[in-house]
């Protein structure tokens, strides 16, 4: 594809205009031979210091919102248009594959990835093309541009032709929606499942952060919304767009019967079998369920295909059958701690609680004091260790959640995970119940600049075995 195809709305000479390009990058490293690269700038960095390291790596233009004196022509635009530019320019390189999907936005604090593939689930389960973009497919919750591009043309290549109907859900975040990584994209459904305390490092405030969830919903970027109205947020967002809305509460699931197994309920007068665990699963499985029926698939073949769902990887998932009970879930706010041990309160009233959580380095700090109260307030024992801790020191991150902690709990600290879920299995006794909460699914941890490989789920199996 020629450049002036790509900057169709720039006027280019005719040398520049036809050079050719096979791909769209905005990170140096990745460049080869017939890139056209992107020069953002980072929150550390000005991506201007970066063009003649994408030329030397094979970058045959750059667009940046500055003259650069480089030995392949660069197209200057201004800031404001560079990065919705990106995503125009990577849908355009790519053939434009979304063009080629239904697709579902889904955001919210905490959700996003179940529903998103829960979603993608029933759509296969259904027959139809299904799958799902997020924290479990790619490094980011939302891809950047080039690489979310990248991963439909992927998908969409690999479909079934012979299908009627193809469908991508895609987990959309705050960061994405202020940063136009979604830019351009139409959805047939877009979701909101709840609004908690996150991110506020990066918004630095509720209404900021909720004001970047609520770009998703207008005109320009769908069709539909499928809200969750039990939460103040999604309530004012329902209220407040143009959009049609189909709104969902928890009253719309009747006779729920739940186990550390699996949960049952009435929907829509239909009975509804899942291995989903847990009360939020129930709230998760209704925007799921409802996001297909606005696609029109119809309530009875919606819920006989909910027994072929499967429990989501790191989400409430039951590690092993020992004496022990072991739970490892993703949940890193507030809120979704809050649930979650909620849940295992419910699910298991006569067992002791013993939660392993930390808190991520280099993120929201002010979470940190409510990790610790909401953990030694639903737990019985709580063990505070390291999550992520990144650039900064893991003991500076457990005392801030100490500060948070209700006096007279049981509270421990071990900056070493390993070593902190040892410590539960230490004191856990026949019956109890160990909730390791905060990295879910994730087979790494980042301490400083190194990268080790760390799994919740393989650690808990040594211990129980």
């Amino acid at each position: 594809m020629q450049l002036g195809d790509v900057l169709d709305d720039f006027s280019l000479d005719v040398l520049t205009s036809s050079i050719e390009i096979d791909n769209v990058e905005i990170d140096s490293r990745l460049c080869v031979p017939g890139t056209l690269f992107f020069a953002l700038d980072g929150t550390a960095t000005r991506g201007a210091r970066y063009g003649a390291d994408a030329v030397n790596r094979g970058a045959v233009a750059v667009v940046a919102s500055e003259s650069l004196d480089l030995t392949v022509p660069v197209v200057v635009v201004p800031d404001s248009q560079l990065r919705p530019l990106v995503a125009h320019a990577a849908a355009s390189v790519t053939g434009h594959p979304e063009s080629d999907v239904e697709l579902v936005g889904v955001t919210g604090t905490n959700g996003k990835t179940t529903v998103t593939v829960l979603v993608g689930a029933l759509a296969r389960a259904l027959d139809w093309n299904g799958a799902n973009i997020g924290t479990l497919t790619n490094e980011r919750t939302t891809p950047a541009a080039p690489e979310l591009f990248r991963t439909l043309r992927s998908l969409v290549d690999g479909f079934d032709s012979e299908k009627k109907r193809s469908l991508v859900a895609l987990e959309v975040s705050s960061h994405a929606l202020v940063q136009h990584r979604v830019e351009g994209l139409r959805f047939a459904v877009v979701a909101f499942t709840n609004l908690s305390h996150d991110h506020l490092d990066y918004h630095g405030s509720m209404q900021a952060y909720f004001d970047a969830k609520a770009q998703l919903f207008t005109t320009e970027h769908a069709q539909c919304a499928v809200i969750w109205c039990d939460d103040p947020y999604g309530q004012q967002l329902s209220s407040s767009i143009a959009l049609g809305v189909s709104e969902v509460h928890r009253s719309d699931a009747t006779e729920v019967t739940p186990s550390l197994f699996g949960t049952t309920f009435f929907w829509r007068n239909q009975l509804v079998n899942t291995p989903l665990v847990g009360d939020f699963n129930v709230d998760n499985a209704l925007m799921a369920m409802t996001i297909l029926s606005c696609l029109g698939a119809s309530d009875s073949d919606i819920a006989h295909a909910m027994p072929q769902v499967t429990n989501v990887p790191g989400r409430f998932e039951v590690v092993g059958d020992g004496d022990e009970i072991v739970i490892v879930d993703y949940a890193h706010t507030p809120d979704g701690l809050r649930r979650v041990l909620s849940d295992v309160r419910t699910l298991a009233p006569e067992a002791r609680i013993l939660t392993v959580f930390g808190c991520g380095g280099d993120r929201d700090r002010t979470k940190r004091p409510e990790m610790g109260m909401v953990a030694s307030t639903y737990s019985d024992v709580a063990i505070v260790t390291s999550d992520n801790p990144r650039s900064e020191d893991p003991d500076a991150i457990i005392d801030a959640i100490m500060t948070g902690v209700v006096p007279g709990t049981t509270v421990l600290r071990e900056k070493d995970r390993r070593a902190a879920i040892a410590l539960a299995f230490d004191n856990a006794r026949r019956g109890d119940v160990i909730v390791l909460a905060g990295k879910g699914h994730e087979s790494t941890q980042i301490i400083g600049d190194a990268v080790t490989p760390f799994d919740d789920r393989a650690v808990a199996l040594e211990y129980l075995r």
